[in-house]
C-alpha cells in the first residue's frame, strides 16, 4: 500500500507543478499555464529557421516530455493530465503560437496511442491548413503485444520515444529539412524493439486506496508482469522468476525471430546497437543497475551483441511503477554522411535536463583495456608465536558459537526491524558464514594467531556497516594484544590471559567510538563480557554477563546508532539487536569449553 501514498492528491495541480519545476531547472524555457505547453524561450533560439521538433502526451511520464525540451533536443512540448492525451486545441496552440516564427518546417513526435494519434493528428491537420509545414512521426516500439493482439492498433510507444526524440533534436540543430528530421525519425522506429515488466500498476494520484488493493490481489507476491504498458495496461503474461529468468524472456521477445508474432526488426549478432534500460519510476537505482548488468551479459552471451552505448535512468517513466523497460535500437544507416548517423546523433549535446549525458563519445570510444582488479594479500604479522591452545576445542567453539548466531537472524532481524533499518540480523550472519566457511577451508592449528588473523580477515571482507566496522577494529587490535602475550617459552593462552587481550582491546576500540555501556549498543554485552572473564577466567560466567547486559537494553533509549532516531516505543519491547545478536554467539562459544 505504499505505492498509493502520493505528495500530492489533487493531479491536476500536480501536473501544473510539475511543469514549473521543469521551467526552474531549465531557465532557457518558457511555460504556457493554460495550455500546458513548456518550449523554449525565443532568445535561446541561435537559429530560428531550423526545424522545430514537437512532442507531447499524458503526463506521469516524467521526465518525458517535458523535461526533452531544450536546445538539441525537443523545441516544445504539450503536456496532458495524467495518462490522457492533451486536446487538439493545446496541439495547435502550441504548433501555432509558440513556435519560432520563421522555422522551415515541424516535426511532431507522438507515441502510438489513440488520443494522442487523434488529437495530435488533428493539430498537424490544422497547421497545415494554415500553411505550416508539419510531419509527424508515430513511434511504435514495444514488442509486448504481439502482431496478432496488436491488430489494427499495432504496437505502443514507449521509452524508445526518447531516442527518437533526441536524435530528430539532434538533426533539426543541425539544420536538416524538416523531410530529413522525420526520415530519420522513421528510421530510428523502424529498427527499435522494447518491452516492459514489472511488479505492480500504479497509482495515480487522486484515485481510491480501493485501487491499489485490487491491484495487490491482482499481481500477487513473487509474480512480474511482462509486456507491461506505460498507462496501467496489463502485459501479456505473469511469471514467477528471478532477475536473470525474467531479463532472459523479455530478450527472446525482443530478439528471437523465430517468433513471428513479436520478430519486428531483424538485430544480428555483431549489430551495432544502442541499449536503454528505462526506470518505470519506482525501480531502485541499485536494482536497475543490478538490471543493466543482467541485461548487457545476456545480450553478450546469447546473442553476440555488445552496444556502442548503454544508457541508464528514468528517461520515460510511468509515475512511480516498480518496473523497467528494455530498449534496443539497431544503427541503421541514415545515408545523411558524416556528422548525422544515429550514433552520432545520439551523442550530440543537448540542453534538456531529462537526457542524460554525463559520459562523453571519446569515453565510449577509446576502448579501455580490461583490468583484471587484484588485491595483495595483506597478511599484516605472520610470524608464529609460542602461544598454545587446543585446536579441536577452538575450532568446536567457535562454531558453536557461530551456529547459534545464525540461528538468531531471524529474532535479531526482528528486533532491528522495529528499532532499527532491519539489516543488523542479515549483517551478524553474513558474517557468521564467512567465518564457518573460512574454519572449514583451512586447518586451525594451535597458533592461536593464525586463526584469530584470520577471522578478522573474513569480518572485514564480510561485514560491513558500523557493526562491521567495530568488529573489524576490535578484532585486529585483538590480534595485536595476543601477539603482545607471547613469549620467549611455550604459553598455554589461558581464558584470564584471553581477557586481558580482549580488555586492551576494549580500550583501543574506545579511540574509534563513544559507546559505552548503558548505550543501548553491542558494548552491553561485550564489555561485561570483558570484563568478568578478566576477573574470573570464567568464560560461562563471562557469557552470562553477556547476555544479562543485553537483556537490561530492553527499555534502554539508545545514544548512539540508527535507533536514535527511530521513533515510538519498541526499545520498551526488545533488547538491543547487536547486543543480543554477541550474546548468542558468545553463549554458543561457552557452551562448547
Amino acid at each position: 500500500m505504499a505505492a498509493a501514498k502520493h505528495y500530492l492528491d489533487d493531479p491536476t495541480n500536480a501536473v501544473l507543478s510539475a511543469l514549473r519545476g521543469v521551467t526552474l531547472t531549465n531557465p532557457s524555457l518558457l511555460l504556457d499555464e493554460t495550455n500546458k505547453i513548456v518550449y523554449r524561450h525565443p532568445s535561446s533560439i541561435t537559429s530560428p529557421k531550423n526545424v522545430s521538433v514537437v512532442c507531447g502526451g499524458g503526463s506521469g511520464h516524467e521526465p518525458g516530455f517535458s523535461a526533452f525540451v531544450g536546445q538539441g533536443a525537443l523545441t516544445a512540448c504539450v503536456a496532458g493530465t495524467i495518462f490522457a492525451s492533451p486536446s487538439a486545441q493545446q496541439v495547435r496552440t502550441c504548433l501555432s503560437q509558440r513556435l519560432p516564427p520563421g522555422t522551415q518546417g515541424i516535426v511532431v513526435i507522438v507515441t502510438n496511442y489513440t488520443g494522442d494519434v487523434l488529437n495530435f493528428g488533428m493539430g498537424v491537420e490544422k497547421a497545415r491548413a494554415i500553411g505550416k509545414k508539419v510531419e509527424m512521426v508515430i513511434v511504435a516500439d514495444d514488442v509486448g503485444v504481439g502482431r496478432a493482439k496488436g491488430g489494427k492498433v499495432g504496437r505502443r510507444g514507449l521509452s524508445g520515444t526518447a531516442l527518437v526524440v533526441k536524435i530528430c533534436g539532434a538533426l533539426a540543430e543541425a539544420g536538416a529539412p524538416v523531410e530529413d528530421c522525420a526520415k530519420v525519425g522513421r528510421l530510428v522506429v523502424d529498427n527499435l524493439v522494447s518491452v516492459g515488466a514489472s511488479l505492480s500498476r500504479v497509482h495515480v494520484p487522486g484515485r481510491s486506496l480501493q485501487e491499489a488493493k485490487d491491484e495487490e490481489e491482482r499481481l500477487g507476491p513473487g509474480l512480474v508482469e511482462i509486456g507491461m504498458g506505460i498507462h496501467n495496461e496489463p502485459g501479456c503474461e505473469k511469471v514467477k522468476t528471478d532477475l536473470p529468468g525474467l531479463v532472459k524472456i523479455m530478450l527472446a521477445q525482443m530478439l528471437d525471430q523465430n517468433d513471428k508474432d513479436r520478430a519486428y526488426v531483424k538485430i544480428e549478432k555483431g549489430d551495432d546497437t544502442i541499449l536503454l534500460v528505462n526506470n518505470f519510476g519506482g525501480t531502485s537505482n541499485l536494482e536497475l543497475s543490478a538490471a543493466v548488468t543482467e541485461i548487457v551479459g545476456q545480450l553478450g552471451r546469447d546473442y553476440g551483441l555488445k552496444p556502442k552505448r548503454i544508457i541508464s535512468g528514468t528517461l520515460f517513466g510511468s509515475l512511480n511503477g516498480p518496473g523497467f523497460i528494455i530498449s534496443i535500437l539497431r544503427l541503421a544507416d541514415t545515408g545523411l554522411g558524416t556528422g548525422k548517423s544515429l550514433l552520432e546523433l545520439l551523442d550530440a549535446p543537448a540542453q534538456a535536463t531529462g537526457w542524460p549525458a554525463s559520459i562523453r563519445p571519446e569515453t565510449w570510444d577509446k576502448g579501455y583495456e580490461e583490468i583484471q582488479a587484484t588485491a595483495e594479500d595483506d597478511k599484516g604479522d605472520t610470524r608464529p608465536t609460542n602461544l598454545k591452545v587446543d585446536p579441536n576445542l577452538l575450532k568446536s567453539a567457535l562454531k558453536s558459537g557461530l551456529d547459534r548466531l545464525i540461528a538468531s537472524e531471524g529474532e535479531v532481524t526482528r528486533y532491528d526491524t522495529i528499532v532499527g533499518d532491519g539489516d543488523c540480523g542479515v549483517g551478524l550472519k553474513r558474517g557468521a558464514e564467512g567465518i564457518l566457511k573460512m574454519l572449514e577451508s583451512r586447518e586451525v592449528t594451535v597458533d592461536p594467531l593464525s586463526s584469530l588473523t584470520a577471522i578478522a580477515g573474513v569480518v572485514e571482507a564480510t561485514m560491513d556497516g558500523t557493526s562491521g566496522a567495530l568488529y573489524a577494529i576490535f578484532l585486529n587490535s585483538l590480534v595485536a594484544n595476543v601477539r603482545k602475550l607471547d613469549s620467549a617459552s611455550e604459553t598455554q593462552l589461558t581464558p584470564r590471559l584471553w581477557g586481558q587481550a580482549l580488555d586492551d582491546s576494549l580500550k583501543a576500540l574506545g579511540k574509534y567510538t563513544p559507546a559505552q555501556p548503558g548505550d543501548r549498543t553491542l558494548m552491553d554485552a561485550l564489555s561485561p563480557f570483558v570484563e568478568t572473564l578478566k576477573a574470573t577466567g570464567d568464560t560461562k560466567e563471562a557469557a552470562k554477563a553477556a547476555e544479562k547486559g543485553a537483556d537490561s537494553t530492553k527499555g534502554m533509549k539508545a545514544s548512539l546508532g540508527r535507533s536514535v532516531y527511530v521513533g515510538g516505543e519498541g526499545h520498551t519491547e526488545v533488547p538491543d539487536p547487536g547486543a543480543y545478536g554477541l550474546s548468542q554467539f558468545l553463549t554458543g562459544l561457552a557452551e562448547a569449553l
